[in-house]
């Protein structure tokens, strides 16, 4: 038996997450006292030690935040960037609002480390789908936008009489239960190609493409999902350890690259009945992400160690690695035009690179807005957890270890708007922009309000320019130096 329980504590419109605009924060509601008041009772306490090295290590038990310091001098004000090519409107400093909180229904079975946490999130392409690794061995996945069910106060509970996968209606879209048989650490979605006549495979219609979900498991083995039907299509074995992130290639071809504990990533290719046609080997420590550049002509992968490796997807070989941070790096994401790329780590900051030069281009630093940890705790209150760029490039998203929520303006040094939330894992942007979601340890997710904002034409063609042209052809382009600048993004 499973439930999942959700808990609403913005507007009602927030049922129609996939579409219009988000609404506005009256500024009498401030969201940290509305947050105070709708967190269930447990959300501050400590969440289940997790089997891993000190790199994972959960901290101890938290008490609940208190109420934040008056607002910094930024929040409330337009902000107006150097660039002049960001946006063509800037958000007034709204802080993010939690419009839905799913957990799961199951008791917490503390016999297994590392049972219940929220290790990945993922929107479809599409942004139709929402998958959550709901913790004890269990994914589920919901249609989106959210209904009644989801943002309502109920409490929905859902049976199972034996079958793997728990499905209940709403339209034409079935939520399910993926029952994995591991924990789940890793998930990704992915386009499958339309099948031709004579195929036999019944997961999808004759010419009609359909969506998979890849979910890495605790014992090494990869299995992929087709996500209407939920059936398995393949087991994929070559792990000899914890796969602990997937990424697909984002043009739509079937080629998967998961990163594993066994300080190695690898190369799959669904179409060849999920052939393992590479393995990378480079890290010393275990692999924690890894991410494909939207042009699939990069991979980057961070590992428990302090520099990125940059990898050719055309040759599989190492380009190039990336060193500057002072502790272990623990997440990665390439901007929409694979221009930039951003790097977390353990030593509280986030490193924006130019992939193709291996330039630093800024370093956003997570300082405490308050203290609450006690000051002896040997675990870095600001240690990141995961960083991910919005969906038209102009903000990043921070989760780190002092409990908050952060978003940044890419020409920004810092935060234009935080949020508290508890013991975050993994955070990641609705495809359409608008909305964050984000995994806790106690496998909860949660959803945010984001800023919303209209690109402008200089960002727009910047964009689009980027897209297929690298940092050395357009230096080698007979433009104006301050347009090369914009163009590569030294005008910050």
């Amino acid at each position: 038996m499973s439930r999942c329980v959700s808990l609403r504590v913005s507007l009602p419109q927030a049922r129609q997450a996939g579409s219009g605009p988000v609404p506005a924060v009256s500024p009498s509601r401030r969201p940290f006292q509305a947050l105070s008041r709708h967190l269930p009772p447990h959300a501050g306490r400590g969440a289940v030690p997790v089997a891993a090295g000190p790199e994972e290590a959960a901290p101890g038990p938290l008490p609940a935040p208190p109420l934040p310091p008056p607002p910094p001098p930024w929040a409330g004000r337009a902000r107006r960037g150097r660039a002049g090519g960001g946006a063509a409107m800037k958000p007034s400093g709204e802080e993010p609002v939690l419009l839905a909180e799913l957990k799961p229904g199951r008791p917490q079975r503390y016999d297994w480390k590392s049972s219940c946490e929220t290790w990945s999130v993922a929107f479809s392409p599409d942004g139709a789908w929402f998958a959550w690794s709901q913790g004890h061995c269990v994914v589920k996945l919901i249609p989106w936008p959210l209904g009644e069910a989801e943002l309502g106060c109920k409490t929905s509970e859902r049976k199972s009489r034996g079958s793997k996968v728990e499905t209940w209606s709403r339209g034409a879209a079935k939520e399910k239960t993926l029952e994995c048989g591991q924990i789940v650490w890793g998930l990704a979605f992915s386009a499958w190609p339309a099948p031709e006549d004579g195929d036999t495979d019944p997961a999808c219609a004759v010419g009609l493409p359909c969506l998979v979900l890849a979910t890495g498991l605790n014992d090494g083995q990869i299995k992929v999902w087709e996500v209407q039907t939920g059936h398995l299509l393949f087991s994929l074995l070559g792990h000899q350890d914890v796969v602990r992130d997937l990424s697909f290639a984002p043009n739509g071809s079937p080629i998967l690259v998961s990163a594993s504990r066994d300080k190695t990533l690898r190369v799959w290719d669904l179409s060849r009945d999920g052939r393992q046609v590479q393995v990378l080997s480079g890290h010393v420590q275990w692999v924690y992400c890894c991410s494909i550049s939207p042009d699939c002509s990069m991979l980057c992968s961070a590992a428990g160690e302090k520099s990125a490796l940059l990898w050719s997807m055309r040759s599989y070989t190492l380009i190039r690695r990336l060193e500057g941070h002072q502790s272990s790096v623990v997440s990665c994401d390439f901007s929409p035009d694979s221009a930039l790329l951003v790097t977390a780590s353990y030593d509280a900051c986030v490193i924006m690179w130019d992939p193709y030069t291996g330039e630093q281009l800024r370093t956003l630093r997570h300082v405490p807005l308050h203290s609450m940890l006690d000051s002896s705790s040997e675990i870095h209150t600001s240690s990141l957890r995961s960083v991910c760029f919005s969906p038209e490039g102009l903000y990043l998203a921070t989760v780190a270890d002092d409990r908050l929520l952060r978003i940044w303006a890419l020409e920004l040094r810092s935060p234009v708007a935080f949020a508290p939330m508890t013991n975050g894992l993994c955070c990641m942007y609705f495809p359409h922009g608008g909305f964050i979601a984000t995994g806790t340890r106690d496998g909860h997710v949660q959803f945010w309000t984001a800023p919303r904002v209209l690109s402008s034409l200089k960002h727009l063609c910047r964009k689009a320019l980027r897209t297929f042209l690298t940092t050395y052809q357009v230096l080698a382009l007979p433009i104006p130096r301050k347009l090369k600048e914009f163009l590569t993004y030294r005008t910050f």
